[in-house]
């Protein structure tokens, strides 16, 4: 048995499809939100921008590559978008990189993606040989110079074949509670090569003879995504997407993904409207490293038979009508039946919308059941949580109120800037692997 242990931190790219080539290192355009530590003060008060201050400089000088598979369309790039100038504002030297990869790198990773979330798929020999050749040829490309290499998910997991001898941690962020053995099997022989783990939440972890380390995923409170809105443009986002204001709104927002169960929603909302006359907002779209997401989309469509059902198939940069649609709602749902973390959720708290949820991964550390929203385990339940609901606005007030606070507490970046900082003390302190 392997021994684990976790702490809690609350070659030439012409070989590549011309359609998947993406940038390897992001450049913040002049009109995205860059934040600096300074703004977040009146969110999170004084004393923790000052403790924020003090672990940075305890780390001092330092550097760190940050490796996913795609720059929009998911909640790891938005973390990054925001988190990487707040390392850089502190001194910490920090790089983001893009891999690139064929369309039949992407569906082997998400054919990944769905077996580590515990679905039986078919992986083939030569899917797991152009996973391999994929990431041997990314290795060649990309810039490993820092003191930590910090390789987000399983599509550059193989990455670390290229390691010297610097730092190389894997940063999981999709639920690995009960993950298919022959997929697993398969990435624990790159996987036991990093110094280090982390995971969303204590039933992901795995055994796996590195630490492992418990780092939550966060919002941006002043991204446009989360940032507070007039009246007015809420009430102009709606009616540019023809979406009436004279009955409740059900919201779910959400990439086209089998696991966030649209289809289920769909058969929740239809429940609920037997008793009340509602409305069901389905708002998502793709992104580059999921190949799956047009197919999920028709089948949704398909469903969507009623006028009082609005699928809304938005492109990545819709921050704001996102934010709007969020903050427009009487009820959002978020009936996963798998989450690495969900961070929807965290969204719709932070805008004081109760959030009826799966009863499954991250979703369960954000709705603080009964007090926060509801966590339910099928569409019956969603759907008479839901009702409940709107049938008691005083109730849904107040549980949006809680959900607000509980997010100011746990699920700022600010926190995940802490964690960070914290892990990397650990790095620096170890003289050898961990």
């Amino acid at each position: 048995m392997s021994k684990t242990t976790h702490k809690n931190f609350n070659s030439p790219s012409s070989v590549l499809k011309e359609e998947h080539r993406m940038t390897k290192r992001i450049v913040w355009p002049e009109n995205v939100h860059r934040p600096n530590l300074s703004d977040y003060e009146p969110i999170i008060g004084s004393r923790k921008i000052e403790e924020l201050k003090v672990l940075a400089e305890k780390v001092g000088s330092f550097s760190m590559i940050h490796v996913n598979s795609t720059f929009s369309g998911g909640g790891v790039a938005e973390i990054l978008l925001s988190l990487l100038p707040l390392f850089n504002e502190f001194g910490i030297k920090t790089k983001w990189q893009v891999i690139e990869g064929t369309e039949r790198f992407f569906q082997t990773t998400k054919s990944f993606h769905n077996a580590l979330q515990g679905l039986k798929v078919n992986i083939t020999k030569d899917m797991l040989e152009e996973y391999g050749r994929v990431n041997r040829e990314n290795a060649t490309n990309l810039d490993f110079g820092a003191d930590a290499i910090v390789i987000h998910d399983p599509q550059p997991a193989a990455l670390v074949g290229a390691r010297g001898k610097n730092k190389w941690i894997w940063r999981c962020h999709i639920d690995l509670s009960r993950p298919d053995q022959q997929i697993w099997n398969f990435l624990f022989p790159y996987l036991e090569k990093y110094d280090a783990a982390i995971f969303s939440a204590r039933d992901f972890l795995q055994d796996l003879p590195i630490p492992q380390y418990i780092i939550p995923p966060s919002i941006d409170p002043l991204s446009d995504k989360n940032k507070e809105l007039p009246r007015e443009k809420i009430d102009e986002i709606y009616q540019e997407y023809k979406i009436p204001k004279d009955k409740p709104t059900l919201l779910q927002v959400s990439r086209f993904d089998r696991f966030k169960d649209p289809l289920g929603v769909i058969e929740a909302y239809r429940l609920v409207r037997k008793d009340l006359d509602c409305q069901l907002v389905l708002a998502g779209g793709g992104a580059p490293d999921d190949p799956e997401g047009a197919e999920v989309l028709k089948k949704v469509k398909e469903k969507a038979d009623h006028p009082d059902i609005h699928v809304l198939n938005l492109p990545p940069e819709s921050n704001i009508e996102i934010n709007a649609l969020q903050r427009g709602a009487d009820v959002i749902i978020q009936k996963s039946t798998k989450e690495g973390f969900g961070l929807t959720v965290t969204e719709a708290l932070w805008k004081g919308v109760p959030v009826v949820g799966g009863a499954v991964g991250g979703i369960k550390l954000q709705i603080v059941d009964n007090k926060t929203g509801y966590l339910v385990g099928s569409v019956e339940e969603a759907a008479r949580r839901v009702k409940y609901l709107l049938e008691n606005p005083d109730m849904a007030k107040r549980m949006g109120k809680t959900g607000k606070e509980w997010v100011r507490e746990k699920f700022l970046m600010t926190r995940h800037l802490r964690d960070y900082l914290k892990l990397i003390l650990v790095v620096k302190e170890s003289k050898v692997h961990w």
